[in-house]
Formats: C-alpha cells, sequence, structure tokens
C-alpha cells in the first residue's frame, strides 16, 4: 500500500488520476479548495479541503504520506516552495509536480514563437516553482505537458530537459497515466524533468486551435 497525497484534487488531470487509483489498494488523501469539483471520491480516500499556502493545513495532510502529487495553478511558485518546506519538515521525499511547456524556451520553431505568445506572461511561476523543486533534497519528477486536450486516449512521449520539446498536444488522460505510472513504480523518472507529448502532433500550434 502507497500512500499518496493529491495536491489540487479537483483538476481535470488528477481527476483522471484519480479514477486510475481507484481500484488499487492505494491509500488516497484528496487535497483541494472545494470538495464539490470531485466527481466522487473513491472507497476509503481521505478529502482535505485547505488551501497549499495553508502551512498548518499542508504540514498536517503532508504528514506519513509517501508520495506528493501536485497538480496546481495560481500561484505555483509560492506553492512549490511550501511544499517542499512541508516535505522536507515531515521527511517525505517523493514529489511529481505539473508545471508547463516553454519554462525553458525549449520549444523549438513556429510552436514555440506561438506558445509564448499564447501563455508566455504565465511561464515565470511555473519556472521559478521548478528551479524550487530541483534546487531541493527532494525526489522528484516534474512534468511539462503539451496543450492539454479531453481525447479519450493515452498516447504520450516524453522529452528530458536540455532536450528540444516535439508535439504540440497531450490528452490529459495520458498525463495521468504517466503519474500513476510513477506513482506505482515510484523509482521510475527519480529526479528527472520530463516534456509530455503525444506522438505525430508536430505543428505550428496545436490541432484544436
Amino acid at each position: 500500500m502507497t500512500r499518496v497525497l493529491i495536491l489540487g484534487a479537483g483538476g481535470q488531470i488528477a481527476r483522471h488520476a484519480i479514477r486510475m487509483l481507484a481500484d488499487t489498494d492505494d491509500e488516497l488523501t484528496l487535497f483541494l479548495r472545494d470538495r464539490r469539483k470531485l466527481d466522487s471520491v473513491p472507497d476509503g480516500a481521505r478529502v482535505v479541503e485547505g488551501d497549499v499556502l495553508d502551512t498548518d493545513t499542508l504540514v498536517a495532510a503532508v504528514h506519513g504520506q509517501d508520495i506528493v502529487y501536485a497538480n496546481l495553478a495560481g500561484d505555483v511558485d509560492r506553492q512549490a516552495q511550501a511544499i517542499v518546506r512541508s516535505m522536507e519538515g515531515a521527511g517525505v521525499r517523493r514529489l511529481i509536480f505539473i508545471t508547463s511547456l516553454g519554462i525553458y524556451d525549449e520549444v523549438p520553431g513556429e510552436f514555440g514563437r506561438w506558445n509564448r505568445s499564447q501563455i508566455g506572461s504565465l511561464l515565470g511561476p511555473y519556472r521559478a516553482a521548478a528551479d524550487a523543486i530541483e534546487a531541493s533534497g527532494l525526489d522528484f519528477t516534474i512534468l511539462r505537458p503539451a496543450w492539454l486536450t479531453d481525447a479519450d486516449e493515452i498516447d504520450y512521449e516524453v522529452t528530458e530537459k536540455g532536450e528540444p520539446f516535439r508535439g504540440t498536444e497531450v490528452s490529459r488522460k495520458s498525463v495521468a497515466a504517466l503519474v500513476v505510472g510513477i506513482i506505482r513504480e515510484p523509482s521510475t523518472w527519480s529526479r528527472a524533468n520530463l516534456g509530455v507529448d503525444k506522438p505525430g502532433t508536430e505543428g505550428d500550434k496545436p490541432a484544436f486551435m
């Protein structure tokens, strides 16, 4: 049994991951601001309503966990710092953290220019979050997904930090499957920083735009 804390459990990727983990013997703690965002709660899962920046609530949720999976928005740089402090204080080491493509200017060509024009102003906090995590002593995996779709498929490839990003899009279900694979085999992609895309989706922008 693995004890898993999911921060931002009401998000769409996280909800896919929760459904995939529901039939395992993992012990889930679902942390989010408003539990009404959850489609359903698996049997035995614990729900914590709170803000990641509320130190006491976060520390209490992190305590005793084996893995923390964070899928957050907003002040992600401050949130990442809070998570690192809480995990290091509690002696919890394994972290999976979702950021964004483009934080290293790793997206080449016309798609890279288009991506910067669309979300360039949002990338600074995600880069700062990744930097804080990489500077920590945690056993992390940072994921940088391409533009997200609701396709009911699991089809993805990864690129490592320092490699050019490849495709333009990937399904939320695919990112969730990668997260769940790491939860089930925590040694997978240890201290890795990965771009995630669907093979064959190279182009000037995502096909749905």
